[in-house]
C-alpha cells in the first residue's frame, strides 16, 4: 500500500476542470466532486485498498466523483493551513495528533457522521469536528527474508548489523514517524530517555522519510531490513509484499507496546462541496464500508456495531496477541508536539 502519492491540484484540475476546488469557476460540475486530502496508508498500489473500493462504490451510489490527494498526516495539515483562505479540499483524514491539530487551528467544521454514535468516545471528537474511520495500531516492520526472526527489543536495533538498512519516517511530517517518539517516550518513561535512545539509534538510521508507506517497498526488497509502520498499512502490503513482518519493539525490561493510531476524518471548513463531504463521511462509516475495513483495507472497523469475522479480521486478532495497548496522553501531546519534534530534532541532529 504506498506510496508518497501526492496527487498535484493541478493534476487534479486537469482531470476533472474545470472545479472550485482547483480554484476555476462554480459550475455544475461541482455538485459531483469531492476533494479528499489523506494521511498514506488506505489506497492500494494495485487499485485494491478500502479507499478504491469505497471511493469507486461511493460514485456508483451517488454519482459523486472523489478526487484524491495523498501524503503524510503532517504534511497535508499544513497544506490545508495554507489553503485556509481558499480551502481546496472537502475532507480530510489523518493520524493523531495531526487531527486535534487541524481541529485546533479551525480547519474542521462541526458534523457527526450518520453512525458516529457507534465509534467509541475515545475515537472522536467531543466536539463532532472529527471522527475515527478505520481503527489502527503502530506497528514495525521486518524483512522475513534477511532476518530468520523478528527483532524483540529496541536495545536490539542499535546493533552495528542495522546500520544503513533502519528508517523510520520523520516525526512532526508523518503521523507514524510521531507514533515512533510517542511510543519510545513511554516504552523508556519519559522524554530523556527516549530521546537518549533516538539520538543513539540515528547512527543507523537511513534518514528523513516524509511518507512511512514507501519503507515497505523497500523493507520487502531488502534495502531495508527493519522500519516503521502500521498494522493495517502493514499488513495490507504483506499481502503483496511476501518479505514483510509485523512485530512490536519493547524494552528489555518491559512487554511489546502499541496504541490506537485511527485514520480521523473530517469535514473542512469552508468546504467547496460540503455537503458533497457529508455524504461521503455518511458513507465511510456506513455498517457496508465499515464491513470492509478488515476484509480489503486490513484494518480494524471504526463502529463497535460491527463486528468482523473474516480471515483477516482472524489474521489481525492474533498479530495483537500478547501486546500491551497504552493509552496516550493527547492533549499534552496536542500541547507539546512542537516540543517533543524539537527534542527529537536535537537529538538526532535532523
Amino acid at each position: 500500500m504506498r506510496r508518497n502519492r501526492i496527487v498535484p491540484i493541478a493534476a487534479l484540475c486537469l482531470l476533472a476542470a474545470p472545479l472550485t476546488a482547483c480554484g476555476g469557476s462554480s459550475s455544475a460540475a461541482d455538485e459531483k466532486v469531492v476533494t479528499v486530502y489523506s494521511a498514506d496508508g488506505l489506497k492500494g498500489e494495485s487499485g485494491d485498498g478500502w479507499y478504491d473500493r469505497i471511493f469507486k462504490d461511493f460514485q456508483k451510489e451517488t454519482g459523486i466523483k472523489v478526487e484524491y490527494v495523498e501524503g503524510g498526516s503532517g504534511e497535508m495539515v499544513q497544506r490545508a493551513v495554507r489553503e485556509k483562505s481558499n480551502p481546496q479540499a472537502d475532507v480530510l483524514v489523518t493520524l493523531p495528533p495531526f487531527i486535534q491539530q487541524a481541529g485546533g487551528k479551525g480547519l474542521l467544521e462541526k458534523y457527526a457522521p450518520t453512525g458516529s454514535d457507534q465509534v467509541n468516545g475515545a475515537d472522536k471528537a467531543t466536539d463532532a469536528t472529527w471522527t475515527s474511520v478505520v481503527n489502527n495500531y503502530l506497528a514495525f516492520i521486518y524483512n522475513k527474508k534477511e532476518l530468520k526472526q523478528a527483532p524483540t527489543t529496541w536495545e536490539e536495533l542499535l546493533d552495528a548489523d542495522y546500520k544503513g538498512r533502519l528508517q523510520y519516517s520523520t516525526p512532526g511530517v508523518a503521523g507514524d514517524g510521531t507514533a515512533v517518539v510517542i511510543k519510545a517516550m513511554h516504552d523508556f518513561g519519559g522524554e530523556k530517555p527516549a530521546m537518549d535512545y533516538l539520538g543513539k539509534l540515528q547512527s543507523n538510521n537511513v534518514g528523513p522519510s516524509s511518507s512511512t508507506g514507501k519503507l515497505g517497498p523497500k523493507v520487502d526488497k531488502g534495502e531495508l531490513i527493519v522500519a516503521n509502520g502500521d498494522v493495517q498499512m502493514s499488513y495490507a502490503m504483506s499481502r503483496t509484499m511476501p518479505n514483510v513482518g509485523l512485530w512490536f519493539p519493547k524494552t528489555a525490561a518491559g512487554k511489546p507496546t502499541t496504541f490506537a493510531l485511527p485514520y480521523a476524518a473530517g469535514l473542512v471548513t469552508g468546504a467547496p462541496h460540503t455537503e458533497n463531504g457529508k455524504k461521503l463521511l455518511d458513507y465511510m462509516l456506513s455498517p457496508k464500508a465499515q464491513q470492509q475495513v478488515s476484509e480489503i483495507g486490513g484494518g480494524f472497523a471504526a463502529r463497535q456495531d460491527v463486528k468482523a469475522t473474516d480471515r483477516t479480521a482472524i489474521a489481525l486478532t492474533k498479530i495483537m496477541e500478547d501486546v500491551e495497548i497504552f493509552e496516550p496522553d493527547w492533549n499534552d501531546i496536542d500541547k507539546n508536539l512542537s516540543k517533543y519534534v524539537d527534542a527529537w530534532k536535537s537529538a538526532t541532529g535532523s
